[in-house]
């Protein structure tokens, strides 16, 4: 028995399934990819990219060209419906494409209440190919001058984005006024020597840093904070965490507290059977998970394996997540600060080891010539 796979997005999680869809197809399964962008960027080198320690082609996926070479089908679109009960997606051009099982990889963006949309120099961490803009406008301002650059968010996104916007101005030979504005104490949920490494490094290169100063509001040409300070900005960053897509709820489909599809231990739909999902779109029905890339690279041979599962009536495999994780920080002046639990050590050794653990990830699904593509990405 044959069946219509449709894979939504092509994210961390989905990255086993989309790299095997050939076992699929073998199979007699037709299987599709839908994708508002061709290139997906691996976010865990995104702000090494910014910094130019990474080139475009060495942190992404080339989506079509993926499905292409394994007989499956591309579309480029954005799914903005599902109607379960016909297993039809809508997309946002108005298309409908059916489906017997479907899998969500969409990520997350960027929640924010500030009201940006359409504000110049202002970047949302996500999508990561946002940085590359942002690369090229802050390469443009140096030329000319001294920019004033806030980066709203006090995790480890802004941490890293700060740390590589600094190595980024100073291997061009600029000056920039770098700002990091954190709403909370910085890094509130690691230990507080994490904390005390990224202050001592970020003063030495006079990365500022404002702490329990929650951003309410952006203008042109200034970040206001709570507490009334303005400060003046050519370029805003906004790293305040990351929220999933609105699909779900809009479809009526049971979701998490935050809006992401709820699944159980299998990464299936609590609600519908043939859908599941990985990665920032999901939440789990019976547990909490923190938002790292580490769970959505463990989720892809659950998740490739009940895919088929769910097409052949075959056995499904739980997802047991780990429960400690590592991370490391990328600080961009070559050094690294690696966590896990309570170990914390930092230096040139921690990003070497961050540096092999991401290269070696993206050999293993870099598989459709993407190193030798130097041109830039259409999106």
């Amino acid at each position: 028995m044959t069946g219509e796979l449709v894979f939504v997005g092509g994210g961390h999680a989905h990255l086993t399934a989309l790299v095997r869809m050939a076992d699929y197809i073998r199979r007699g399964h037709r299987v599709t990819l839908i994708s508002p962008v061709t290139h997906h960027y691996y976010s865990g080198m995104g702000p090494g990219m910014l910094s130019r320690i990474y080139a475009p082609e060495d942190i992404r996926f080339h989506l079509e060209k993926l499905a292409a070479d394994r007989g499956a089908s591309f579309i480029k679109g954005r799914v903005v419906r599902v109607r379960p009960a016909d297993r039809l997606l809508i997309l946002e051009s108005g298309r409908e494409v059916s489906y017997d099982v479907v899998s969500f990889n969409t990520g997350s963006s960027v929640p924010t209440n500030l009201a940006t949309d359409g504000m110049k120099n202002v970047f949302p961490v996500k999508p990561i190919v946002n940085l590359l803009k942002a690369q090229r406008t802050i390469l443009d301002m140096i030329a000319g001058g001294k920019p004033h650059i806030v980066v709203a968010g006090g995790g480890p996104a802004g941490v890293e984005l700060s740390g590589n916007i600094h190595r980024l101005v100073s291997e061009h030979g600029g000056e920039a006024d770098i700002t990091l504005v954190s709403g909370g104490k910085l890094l509130p949920s690691l230990p507080d020597k994490v904390r005390k490494l990224v202050l001592v490094s970020f003063q030495n290169r006079c990365i500022r840093v404002l702490e329990h100063s929650p951003v309410i509001r952006i203008e042109d040409g200034e970040t206001v904070l709570l507490e009334g300070t303005r400060l003046r900005h050519d370029v805003v960053f906004l790293a305040l965490g990351v929220k999933p897509s609105p699909l779900f709820k809009a479809s009526g489909l049971p979701v998490g507290d935050e809006g992401g599809l709820l699944v159980n231990d299998y990464l299936q739909s609590v609600g519908h059977p043939e859908m599941f999902g990985g990665g920032d779109c999901v939440s789990f029905q019976s547990l909490s998970l923190d938002k790292v890339g580490v769970y959505a690279v463990r989720q892809n041979p659950v998740l490739h394996h009940n895919l088929m599962a769910a097409l052949e009536g075959g056995q499904l495999e739980r997802f047991l997540p780990q429960k400690v994780y590592m991370l490391i920080f990328n600080l961009g002046d070559g050094t690294g600060i690696f966590v896990r639990k309570k170990w914390v050590w930092n230096g040139r050794s921690a990003f070497l080891l961050k540096d092999y653990i991401d290269r070696a990830f993206m050999r293993k699904f870099q598989v459709s010539g993407e190193r030798e593509d130097h041109s830039d990405a259409p999106e």
